[in-house]
């Protein structure tokens, strides 16, 4: 649940943005502004290029001449904002699903950031329009395809600064609405995009980053959830509790292992069941080896973080302008390659999580440590939980194939000019994606666990009891076939619902 924020202003700054500092502002929805110390950096930058302009004759990318594979046609000074708005018109043709709200407000967010730092040559004007856009929560209509990831998210930004010029269409008040009708109603005028300025706002990375932001934080819920659910279904299997003793942990020292081993205990503490006797040595690994497992994805989670917390506070625009230095660069900072691999690497860490799940809930409906198979009354008569398992691998066997990676592709585009991309925008939809599904997976073993655990005469851990306690309120045992479809959704919702502290995903 998002709470509106009315009191403060989160001030954008030169200061890095962490993943936690993201996470309060959408999740309070606090409005923005620009610091001082900002907006003159804008204006120092814009200034230094109008002078520049109006006083060399060199050719500088972008800003005098045509752009990719047109980089040497010279385009006339009557023509530069010309220029620029059809760059925007241009590149806006994106195709497929819509860009979801949240992502396109962190979208936003990341792009105002980027300019922030007065590398780019905008005018304060046109990042003024777009710090009200996202405090009006005017969200520009965006497509999930168009993008390789590598001279820039060039097709959805586009369609993000297209409604600077009051074109495309915006998302305003839970309906699609022409951006002209929406700039009426607040009386603004259209912005008046000046020389390098849509380059500026087309070069970049901020689809893949908002996708990045968006995807490392319900990764890291969905890491959370996963050990608390996998700590259940242990308890409802009858599992052993060695495994997750930190001697075990410590001699390998990986430190994701060693915060899941620990995770689980803390989950498990004072369980009646964990302490009877058992009768068996050993778990399958899906439960011996969640630290293992589990550890494995938060340390990929933690490298993944590292790599796109650089780029949120990044200048990724080209050509960079540095006044101090006098020099306007054309390089490559747009390229998606670092979000590429970190995506790839997320996709089959998170993908992970929902395999061992999966199996944790076969294990479960299996009939074995004393469950009655298919976890039901009269099984025969009632398939109980049998086919909840076959969706959860269906799911698992998508993900697989979403999971393989993006990044080792590559195509020609713009006439050789641009001869090597990341496809990191691929990536980015996919990790999306297979986020949903692993949600879903564990949203069936949750069912499964609290199933089982019908079954058990003693108790779990009174901290699981709880969780169970409010997740049975919402979905009682299954006494006999019903549609668990319908079950299975309210046990996505209820995992959506639990709100976690940031100390509890990012420590």
């Amino acid at each position: 649940m998002k709470h509106t924020n009315t009191n403060q202003m989160h001030i954008v700054s030169l200061k890095p943005l962490s993943l936690s500092d993201l996470r309060t502002l959408i999740f309070e929805g606090t409005k923005i502004e620009l610091s001082t110390e900002v907006v003159q950096k804008i204006q120092e930058c814009r200034e230094y290029l109008d002078q520049k302009i109006a006083t060399t004759s060199e050719p500088i990318y972008g800003i005098n001449t045509g752009f990719g594979a047109l980089c040497d046609v010279r385009i006339q000074s009557e023509n530069l904002t010309k220029l620029q708005e059809n760059l925007v018109r241009s590149h806006a043709c994106g195709m497929g699903e819509l860009v979801p709200k949240p992502i396109v407000k962190l979208m936003l967010l990341l792009k105002i950031k980027s300019l922030s730092y007065g590398h780019s040559g905008v005018q304060l004007a046109t990042v003024n329009r777009l710090v009200a856009f996202y405090n009006n929560d005017i969200l520009p209509v965006i497509y999930t395809q168009g993008s390789l990831g590598a001279s820039g998210d060039l097709a959805p930004l586009a369609h993000l600064a297209l409604p600077l010029l009051g074109e495309g269409m915006v998302w305003y008040k839970g309906t699609q609405k022409p951006t002209s009708k929406v700039l009426e109603g607040f009386n603004w005028r259209p912005i008046t995009l000046q020389s390098k300025e849509g380059l500026a706002l087309l070069n970049g990375t901020q689809f893949m980053t908002a996708y990045g932001v968006h995807c490392l934080l319900k990764s890291h819920k969905l890491s959370y959830m996963a050990d608390m659910i996998g700590a259940l279904s242990l308890d409802a299997y009858d599992g052993r509790i060695e495994p997750f003793d930190p001697l075990v942990h410590l001699v390998r020292s990986h430190n994701g292992q060693i915060k899941t081993a620990a995770r689980i205990l803390s989950f498990l503490e004072n369980s009646e069941l964990m302490k009877q006797p058992k009768p068996h040595v050993q778990d399958p690994y899906s439960f011996r080896c969640m630290p293992q497992v589990h550890g494995a994805t938060k340390d990929t989670l933690n490298f993944v973080s590292h790599t796109f917390i650089t780029e949120i506070n990044a200048v990724t625009d080209n050509p960079n302008i540095f006044t101090k230095d006098d020099k306007i660069i054309s390089g490559g900072n747009f390229h998606g390659q670092p979000l590429a691999y970190g995506f790839d690497f997320l996709k089959i860490a998170m993908a992970e999580l929902g395999n061992i799940s999966e199996r944790r809930t076969y294990q479960l409906i299996t009939g074995l440590r004393g469950l009655p198979s298919f976890l039901v009354d009269k099984s025969g008569l009632n398939s109980g939980l049998m086919i909840p398992q076959y969706t959860a691998a269906s799911i698992v066997s998508t993900n697989k194939q979403l999971a393989t990676p993006a990044s080792v592709d590559s195509i020609v585009s713009s006439n050789g000019q641009e001869d090597h991309v990341s496809m990191g925008a691929n990536a980015a939809v996919q990790a999306y994606q297979i986020l949903e599904n692993v949600e879903r997976i564990l949203a069936i073993e949750l069912l499964t666990a609290s199933q089982a655990l019908f079954f058990r005469t003693k108790k779990t851990s009174p901290f699981l009891s709880a969780i169970i306690s409010s997740f049975r309120s919402k979905i009682p045992k299954v006494t006999e076939d019903r549609m668990l479809h319908n079950d299975i959704v309210k046990a996505v919702d209820f995992i959506q619902s639990l709100e976690l502290e940031n100390d509890l995903l990012f420590n």
